[in-house]
């Protein structure tokens, strides 16, 4: 039985599939299966992976279903009692799997680990900013508090006992797009998350990715499965609240009164900065320019993003 299965879900990524792939096959630590799920690609994406010989990778495919569908597939299938998610156009560096392999051996109670990450755009390549003080190479952390500005759980660079998923359940297939954050967020509330500050991975922006188009806002998580548990919680409330105001702004961007109003309406101002709360009652047409301004400067490193 292999130590770790890496699952990869794979929808028309053929300009990235190979170099993901390629990044799990330099690994330094070895004991693993990778499982490609592929969910209805019609790109060459499958010709690209056949290309690949090697007897740890396990190919599957099935009917278009989603991201969620293609993972939940897969941890179906895994053999490891470690499951990894890496999605077809991020890629590991080669000590990844021997981090984590460590650190799950000096941590053998927890079982949700977790690392660093930087950001490739078509500009730059710059490291995630966390919204804890950095202190050693390892710290346990509560999800939500640690995760007010970048997640701690990146999908593409995180570890999790196969157990996890019994007890908290798979991905929601009726969300679209944000059904990883409801998948940390059920985590978070059971799990601390062992974080590594070492950078492992690459998340690449890929402007054509389903997440950042204004169509798929009705697929979007509303929260509400959350709104019994935030009243009494206010790590989640806040978390749930910074989140809100994201796809508020989105909304806005877009025109959507109706969904914009959905989510503005759950948000307790009080928790959000002055600037945030000046941003939401901007009409578009005055955000529009402020936040393609804010994102170009993030690009170039020279601020954050202001959906954060």
């Amino acid at each position: 039985m292999p130590f770790f299965s890496v699952i990869i879900p794979l929808f028309n990524k053929e300009n990235f599939i190979e170099n993901t792939l390629k990044s799990v096959l330099c690994q330094t630590f070895t004991d693993f299966e990778i499982l490609i799920i592929n969910d209805g690609s019609t790109d060459r994406s499958e010709e690209i992976v056949s290309q690949f010989n090697d007897p740890r990778i396990k190919y599957y495919t099935k009917e278009n279903g989603g991201s969620s569908s293609a993972r939940n597939y897969g941890i179906e299938k895994a053999n490891a009692n470690y499951i990894t998610f890496l999605d077809a156009d991020d890629y590991w560096y080669p000590n990844f799997l021997q981090e984590m392999f460590q650190n799950i051996n000096c941590y053998p109670k927890n079982h949700v680990f977790s690392a660093a990450i930087e950001i490739e755009t078509s500009t730059s390549i710059f490291p995630a900013r966390y919204s804890i003080p950095k202190s050693g190479n390892c710290v346990i952390v509560n999800f939500f508090t640690a995760s007010l500005k970048e997640t701690v759980i990146w999908t593409s660079c995180a570890v999790f006992h196969k157990s996890v998923f019994d007890e908290i359940g798979h991905f929601d297939i009726k969300i679209k797009s944000g059904q990883d954050t409801d998948m940390w967020i059920r985590i978070g509330l059971s799990y601390p998350v062992l974080f590594s500050w070492k950078i492992l991975a690459r998340y690449v922006y890929d402007p054509n990715s389903l997440s950042k188009k204004t169509s798929s806002l009705y697929g979007k998580m509303n929260f509400s499965k959350f709104s019994e548990l935030e009243k009494n919680n206010l790590d989640l409330k806040k978390f749930l609240d910074l989140n809100r105001f994201s796809l508020a702004i989105k909304c806005k961007l877009d025109q959507n009164n109706t969904l914009f109003e959905n989510y503005y309406k759950a948000i307790n101002l009080k928790q959000l900065s002055l600037k945030k709360r000046i941003l939401l009652e901007l009409p578009s047409f005055i955000l529009k320019p402020l936040i393609g301004l804010k994102t170009v400067l993030a690009a170039y490193r020279l601020g954050s993003s202001v959906f954060k």
